[in-house]
Protein backbone atom coordinates (compact mmCIF):
# COMPACT_ATOMS: atom_id res chain seq x y z
CA UNK A 1 0.00 0.00 0.00
CA UNK A 2 2.45 2.06 0.70
CA UNK A 3 4.56 1.68 -2.61
CA UNK A 4 0.74 2.16 -4.21
CA UNK A 5 0.66 5.72 -2.82
CA UNK A 6 4.39 6.73 -3.41
CA UNK A 7 3.79 5.80 -7.15
CA UNK A 8 0.40 7.65 -7.23
CA UNK A 9 2.57 10.06 -5.57
CA UNK A 10 5.21 10.03 -8.20
CA UNK A 11 3.12 10.36 -11.40
CA UNK A 12 0.93 13.24 -9.73
CA UNK A 13 4.25 15.30 -9.61
CA UNK A 14 6.04 13.98 -12.80
CA UNK A 15 2.80 14.89 -14.47
CA UNK A 16 2.35 18.23 -12.76
CA UNK A 17 6.37 18.86 -13.86
CA UNK A 18 5.68 17.82 -17.44
CA UNK A 19 3.26 20.24 -18.21
CA UNK A 20 5.35 22.93 -16.20
CA UNK A 21 8.43 21.80 -18.59
CA UNK A 22 5.78 21.83 -21.88
CA UNK A 23 4.78 25.25 -20.59
CA UNK A 24 8.12 26.77 -20.27
CA UNK A 25 9.40 25.33 -23.81
CA UNK A 26 6.47 26.15 -25.36
CA UNK A 27 7.04 30.00 -23.55
CA UNK A 28 10.63 30.28 -24.89
CA UNK A 29 9.16 30.18 -28.29
CA UNK A 30 6.67 32.62 -28.42
CA UNK A 31 7.01 35.74 -28.97
CA UNK A 32 6.19 38.66 -25.90
CA UNK A 33 5.27 41.76 -27.13
CA UNK A 34 2.98 44.28 -25.52
CA UNK A 35 0.93 44.58 -28.87
CA UNK A 36 -0.32 41.95 -31.09
CA UNK A 37 -2.05 42.35 -34.64
CA UNK A 38 -3.28 40.34 -36.82
CA UNK A 39 -5.72 38.92 -39.85
CA UNK A 40 -8.27 36.17 -38.74
CA UNK A 41 -10.25 33.50 -40.58
CA UNK A 42 -12.96 31.90 -37.98
CA UNK A 43 -15.16 28.70 -38.95
CA UNK A 44 -18.08 28.07 -36.87
CA UNK A 45 -19.49 24.50 -37.00
CA UNK A 46 -23.15 24.45 -35.72
CA UNK A 47 -25.11 21.61 -34.74
CA UNK A 48 -27.70 22.31 -36.27
CA UNK A 49 -26.31 23.56 -39.73
CA UNK A 50 -24.43 21.42 -42.30
CA UNK A 51 -22.18 23.93 -43.56
CA UNK A 52 -20.14 25.65 -41.57
CA UNK A 53 -20.54 29.92 -40.78
CA UNK A 54 -17.21 31.41 -41.80
CA UNK A 55 -15.88 34.40 -40.77
CA UNK A 56 -12.66 36.68 -41.06
CA UNK A 57 -11.64 39.72 -39.79
CA UNK A 58 -8.92 41.54 -37.82
CA UNK A 59 -7.48 41.49 -34.19
CA UNK A 60 -5.74 43.84 -31.82
CA UNK A 61 -4.43 42.42 -28.49
CA UNK A 62 -2.81 45.16 -26.16
CA UNK A 63 -1.35 44.25 -23.10
CA UNK A 64 -2.92 47.33 -21.01
CA UNK A 65 -6.14 47.96 -22.74
CA UNK A 66 -7.54 44.01 -24.02
CA UNK A 67 -8.75 42.35 -27.53
CA UNK A 68 -10.74 44.30 -30.49
CA UNK A 69 -12.06 41.91 -32.38
CA UNK A 70 -13.25 43.29 -35.47
CA UNK A 71 -15.24 41.07 -38.12
CA UNK A 72 -15.07 42.41 -41.40
CA UNK A 73 -17.63 39.78 -43.00
CA UNK A 74 -19.73 38.37 -43.69
CA UNK A 75 -21.40 40.99 -41.23
CA UNK A 76 -18.96 43.78 -40.04
CA UNK A 77 -18.63 44.05 -36.35
CA UNK A 78 -16.39 45.04 -33.57
CA UNK A 79 -16.27 43.66 -30.39
CA UNK A 80 -14.08 44.85 -27.64
CA UNK A 81 -12.79 42.55 -24.47
CA UNK A 82 -10.69 43.44 -21.29
CA UNK A 83 -10.31 41.57 -17.85
CA UNK A 84 -13.82 42.78 -16.69
CA UNK A 85 -15.43 44.20 -19.41
CA UNK A 86 -17.46 43.31 -23.03
CA UNK A 87 -18.40 46.22 -25.37
CA UNK A 88 -20.62 45.14 -28.61
CA UNK A 89 -22.08 48.17 -30.74
CA UNK A 90 -25.18 47.42 -28.60
CA UNK A 91 -23.41 48.52 -25.11
CA UNK A 92 -21.27 48.18 -22.27
CA UNK A 93 -21.58 44.48 -19.71
CA UNK A 94 -19.59 43.03 -17.46
CA UNK A 95 -17.79 39.83 -18.71
CA UNK A 96 -16.68 37.14 -16.23
CA UNK A 97 -13.02 37.31 -15.24
CA UNK A 98 -12.89 33.98 -16.62
CA UNK A 99 -13.15 34.48 -20.13
CA UNK A 100 -12.09 38.11 -20.50
CA UNK A 101 -8.39 36.74 -18.92
CA UNK A 102 -8.84 33.95 -20.96
CA UNK A 103 -9.13 34.78 -23.89
CA UNK A 104 -5.96 37.82 -23.26
CA UNK A 105 -3.85 35.12 -22.13
CA UNK A 106 -3.88 33.05 -25.15
CA UNK A 107 -3.66 36.26 -27.63
CA UNK A 108 -0.79 37.69 -24.86
CA UNK A 109 1.16 34.74 -24.96
CA UNK A 110 0.38 34.18 -21.10
CA UNK A 111 0.73 30.49 -20.44
CA UNK A 112 1.00 30.86 -16.85
CA UNK A 113 -2.55 32.58 -16.81
CA UNK A 114 -3.81 29.54 -19.18
CA UNK A 115 -2.28 27.36 -16.29
CA UNK A 116 -4.51 28.57 -13.90
CA UNK A 117 -7.73 27.86 -15.37
CA UNK A 118 -6.94 24.68 -17.27
CA UNK A 119 -5.66 20.99 -17.39
CA UNK A 120 -3.18 21.24 -20.13
CA UNK A 121 -1.79 18.38 -21.85
CA UNK A 122 0.70 18.68 -25.24
CA UNK A 123 3.34 18.32 -27.04
CA UNK A 124 6.30 20.00 -28.50
CA UNK A 125 7.91 19.54 -32.01
CA UNK A 126 11.25 20.78 -33.39
CA UNK A 127 9.04 23.67 -35.18
CA UNK A 128 5.81 23.56 -33.82
CA UNK A 129 3.62 22.70 -30.38
CA UNK A 130 0.34 22.13 -29.79
CA UNK A 131 -1.69 21.99 -26.16
CA UNK A 132 -4.68 20.94 -25.38
CA UNK A 133 -7.17 22.66 -22.75
CA UNK A 134 -9.62 21.53 -20.62
CA UNK A 135 -11.43 23.97 -18.59
CA UNK A 136 -10.93 23.95 -14.26
CA UNK A 137 -12.87 27.00 -13.55
CA UNK A 138 -16.90 25.76 -13.35
CA UNK A 139 -18.37 28.52 -15.10
CA UNK A 140 -16.12 27.56 -17.87
CA UNK A 141 -16.91 24.17 -17.99
CA UNK A 142 -20.58 24.63 -18.86
CA UNK A 143 -19.60 26.47 -21.52
CA UNK A 144 -16.58 24.95 -23.36
CA UNK A 145 -15.38 21.51 -22.97
CA UNK A 146 -11.84 21.57 -24.18
CA UNK A 147 -9.89 23.97 -26.39
CA UNK A 148 -7.06 23.05 -28.62
CA UNK A 149 -4.15 25.62 -29.54
CA UNK A 150 -0.94 25.44 -32.05
CA UNK A 151 1.44 27.35 -33.03
CA UNK A 152 4.76 28.06 -33.58
CA UNK A 153 6.76 31.50 -32.36
CA UNK A 154 2.58 32.87 -32.46
CA UNK A 155 -0.34 31.36 -31.50
CA UNK A 156 -1.60 30.12 -35.20
CA UNK A 157 -4.66 28.08 -34.45
CA UNK A 158 -7.11 28.27 -31.96
CA UNK A 159 -10.04 25.54 -31.65
CA UNK A 160 -12.81 25.35 -29.21
CA UNK A 161 -15.07 22.80 -28.35
CA UNK A 162 -18.36 23.91 -26.74
CA UNK A 163 -20.61 21.39 -24.57
CA UNK A 164 -23.37 21.94 -26.58
CA UNK A 165 -21.25 20.38 -29.69
CA UNK A 166 -20.77 22.96 -31.37
CA UNK A 167 -16.98 24.31 -32.18
CA UNK A 168 -14.90 27.14 -33.76
CA UNK A 169 -11.86 27.06 -35.64
CA UNK A 170 -9.61 30.30 -35.93
CA UNK A 171 -6.50 30.55 -37.89
CA UNK A 172 -4.24 33.31 -37.21
CA UNK A 173 -2.42 35.02 -40.01
CA UNK A 174 -0.38 38.39 -40.76
CA UNK A 175 0.59 39.19 -37.19
CA UNK A 176 2.85 41.59 -36.10
CA UNK A 177 4.18 43.60 -33.08
CA UNK A 178 3.71 46.94 -33.53
CA UNK A 179 5.56 49.80 -31.45
CA UNK A 180 1.72 51.83 -30.64
CA UNK A 181 -1.72 50.88 -31.98
CA UNK A 182 -2.93 52.97 -35.00
CA UNK A 183 -5.29 56.16 -34.24
CA UNK A 184 -8.42 54.05 -35.44
CA UNK A 185 -7.60 51.42 -32.86
CA UNK A 186 -7.18 54.20 -30.31
CA UNK A 187 -10.46 55.02 -30.84
CA UNK A 188 -12.03 51.40 -30.70
CA UNK A 189 -10.16 50.84 -27.00
CA UNK A 190 -11.90 54.29 -26.23
CA UNK A 191 -15.32 52.22 -26.18
CA UNK A 192 -14.68 50.61 -22.89
CA UNK A 193 -14.48 51.64 -19.39
CA UNK A 194 -11.43 52.01 -17.33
Amino acid sequence: MIYLKALVLFLLTTSICMADELLDQIQARLTRAAITRGAFEQTKQLKVLRKPLISNGTFIYDKSRGIAWKTLSPVPSLLLISDTRLWTAQGEQPVPAAFGKVFQAMLGADLAQLAAAFEITGAVRKTSWQVSLVPKDEMLKKVISRMQLSGDHELRLLEIFETNGNSSTLRFQNISHPDRLAVGEEADFAHLSP
